[in-house]
């Protein structure tokens, strides 16, 4: 049973990973398209900064509400049915830069892609974690989640060296047959997941006269008609104390990662001059210690050590590291400090494996949603704070000589959750769990 579950998950594994392997292969180039396109010939553009922080802000608001909702649906229609959404959609934007990268096929791109994100973006992580936690006992779960990260991070690595080798045009290219690999991938070989099979609702599209009875549809079908209300969530964060300092550690984490993916890179080339090429092995090394972690060292640690302790010491190294490329006296300081990633990256499993094991099975993909719906919203407020930080410390009209000065500010975030962490305690599992249709409470 064990064997064919690791077959099953082997199977996600492999979509997970071409499905970021494309998403990754255009990271690098992003920026220089960017800028191309809306202030060619410059180092410095800040209209550029607003309106990547604004298409982040407006892709959180959209993930609040839509990631919740995915992960809800995911318990009553099944993990392959909903990620067949993200996946699909994934597939628009990067086909618009991959015919041409010129400003006006650029602002086509960014409103699709803008809404294309909204769903895509924290939908197929949450999915993802909740199929991995219908396969996984308790036990293992924090060294599963941390292979998943590890697929990611290996995506992250493979991605980044083909941006680092490939033309930025085809990079595009290579990244739209990647997404188009991965939906297909995944409705081929992908099985479906649901704790209890049998209480899997009825296909969003079949036809309902195929299964009227008496002039009736089935109880099941009827309640699925009911949508997920915002008061599931709330249940899910009053109902255990655990949970809830999980969920806020994820947010103000997410608060912090979402400012510094949107400053750093124009930080650094505004900074030191960075290119695609020196971007691409910025995020290179840090992936490849990332995956050497999640792969190789998570596994072996997490039986070992408590999941609250590794979560304490990667969101730790995250302040320090951040605090530090803020601080970047040379373009070699940022290489150095992507170094750290290998104990950074061990927050992110470890937060989503406390919150999975304080629901029940058929809850997962409630709880991961509602993880992610509060890391959305941290994704609209971080922009609105730290990409006109960013701007200006990076202008002319910066009150003091620190170019840095957002960097640090994202860092305070990061020791928010830093501090959050080390209030949680060790909870063995439950159970009874919590169920909000039952109103069961943990503490």
């Amino acid at each position: 049973m064990e064997k064919n579950k690791l077959t099953v998950l082997s199977h996600l594994f492999v979509t997970i990973f071409i499905y970021f392997f494309g998403n990754m292969t255009v990271l690098p180039s992003i920026t220089d398209v960017t800028m191309s396109a809306l202030c060619p010939g410059q180092d410095q553009c800040s209209f550029a900064i607003y309106l990547t922080g604004i298409q982040q802000a407006m892709i959180g608001l959209g993930m609040v509400v839509m990631t919740p909702l995915i992960g809800n649906l995911s318990d009553k229609y099944g993990r392959k049915s909903l990620l067949t959404l993200p996946l699909t959609l994934n597939i628009i934007p990067l086909v618009i830069l991959a015919y041409s990268q010129e400003t006006n096929f650029y602002y086509v791109y960014y409103v699709i892609r803008t809404l294309t994100a909204m769903v895509c973006d924290g939908s197929t992580n949450c999915l993802a974690l909740a199929y991995v936690a219908d396969n996984i006992s308790e036990q293992g779960r924090a060294s599963a989640f941390g292979v998943l990260s590890g697929v990611i991070s290996a995506a992250y690595v493979c991605g980044t060296l083909a941006a680092r080798f490939l033309p930025t045009g085809s990079t595009f290219q290579v990244a739209a047959v990647a997404s188009m690999t991965a939906a297909v991938y995944m409705r081929i070989f992908l099985k479906e997941s649901l704790p209890a099979e049998e209480d899997l609702m009825q296909p969003i599209l079949k036809d309902e006269q195929d299964i009227e009875r008496n002039g009736e549809l089935p109880r099941k079908t009827r309640e699925s008609k009911n949508l997920p209300k915002v008061e599931d969530l709330i249940c899910l964060l009053k109902n255990s104390k655990t949970f809830s300092q999980a969920a806020t550690v994820s947010f103000f984490l997410s608060l912090g990662e979402g400012g510094f993916q949107a400053s750093l890179l124009y930080f650094l080339k505004a900074r030191f001059h960075y290119n695609k090429n020196q971007f691409a092995d910025i995020i290179l090394i840090s992936g490849v210690a990332g995956t050497i972690s999640q792969l190789l060292f998570m596994p072996l640690i997490a039986p070992i050590v408590e999941e609250e302790t590794l979560l304490s010491i990667g969101l730790f190294v995250g302040c320090v590291t951040t605090f530090i490329y803020s601080l970047s006296w040379s373009a070699w300081v940022p290489y150095a400090i992507a170094v750290f990633a290998i104990f950074a990256v061990f927050s992110y499993p470890t937060v989503r494996s406390i919150a999975s094991k304080q629901v029940g099975p058929g809850e997962q993909g409630k709880a991961q949603g509602c993880i992610s719906g509060l890391s959305s919203f941290a994704s609209i407020i971080s922009p609105l704070i730290f990409s006109p930080l960013t701007a200006l410390f990076l202008s002319e009209r910066a009150p003091f000589n620190f170019p840095g000065f957002s960097i640090m500010c994202i860092g305070l975030a990061t020791t928010i959750a830093f501090i959050q962490s080390t209030l949680i305690k060790a909870v063995p599992p439950i159970p009874s769990q919590i169920s909000c249709n039952n109103n069961l409470s943990e503490d």
